[in-house]
């Protein structure tokens, strides 16, 4: 009587297998393809001639072929950056970012800083007359504008959800020495912010001004060449794979999150 029970129960029981086995594997393919695209990383380059600098290296490799070079294997690497872009420009940057998106570098302000220089009575291009006192008058209100604009940006970088990192601008290579000085200056008021900016909202900061800091790291007084673009995909591969952490490097500490704030 076993037997012959035996023989009813084993089809059914293979039928009912068969079926569960039918819906069962669908789903665990679709998980092995979420972890195969989720295990390939893809950074993206957002800015301006920092990243987008191929038609200043005279022949040599840009900034985005040197991170692919460098980047470990399965990462790929994707130029969003214009040349010429300023903080406006960002949100339609933004716009094209590619599906498997994974992290963000985004490196912008020297075209407003460009923009802003002649209100200081300087051009980073050429003085354009002697700094007056009225300079001064004019810096905060550069240093809010720039504020505005920027924390535009950084909030359209945001959005996504992914992480981000931002430069600095560097201080640029020029022949005159008190000019250096006076645009260094000028620039420090732009770094104030990307700085403040980017401690408040927890992100990482590449500042390029110590980075870029030979004269063969400048393709002209204001662009990468090949040799600083090196120097500066280093730093962006090293931050978005983790190697940083094991690396040299400050710390910034703000309040937030632990010093209440008065209403």
């Amino acid at each position: 009587m076993l037997a012959r029970l035996t023989r009813h129960v084993e089809p059914i029981v293979q039928v009912m297998l068969a079926r569960l086995t039918r819906h069962v594997e669908p789903i665990v393919q679709g998980q092995k393809n979420d972890v195969r695209i989720a295990s390939m990383p893809h950074l993206v380059l957002l800015g301006d001639s920092i990243f987008d600098n191929a038609q200043y290296t005279s022949g040599g490799p840009d900034v985005v072929s040197q991170v692919r070079n460098l980047l470990p294997s399965g990462w790929c690497a994707s130029l969003l950056a214009v040349d010429g872009s300023t903080t406006v420009n960002i949100p339609d940057q933004i716009q094209r970012l590619p599906k498997e998106c994974s992290h963000l570098v985004l490196s912008v302000g020297g075209n407003n800083a460009l923009t802003e220089a002649s209100r200081l009575g300087i051009s980073f291009f050429g003085m354009t007359g002697e700094p007056t006192s009225k300079s001064l008058d004019t810096l905060a209100d550069i240093s809010d504008a720039f504020e505005s604009q920027y924390r535009s940006a950084v909030d359209a970088c945001l959005r996504p959800g992914l992480p981000l990192g931002v430069c600095t601008i560097y201080n640029g290579c020029f022949p005159d020495k008190s000019y250096q000085r006076i645009a260094s200056l000028a620039l420090a008021i732009f770094n104030d912010v990307i700085i403040r900016v980017a401690i408040e909202r927890g992100l990482s900061v590449i500042d390029l001004r110590l980075i870029c800091t030979d004269p063969t790291d400048y393709a002209n007084a204001i662009e990468p060449s090949s040799i600083g673009g090196e120097k500066i995909a280093k730093v962006i591969v090293a931050l978005v794979t983790g190697r940083y952490d094991q690396m040299y490097g400050t710390r910034i500490l703000s309040a937030r999150g632990y010093v209440s704030t008065p209403d």
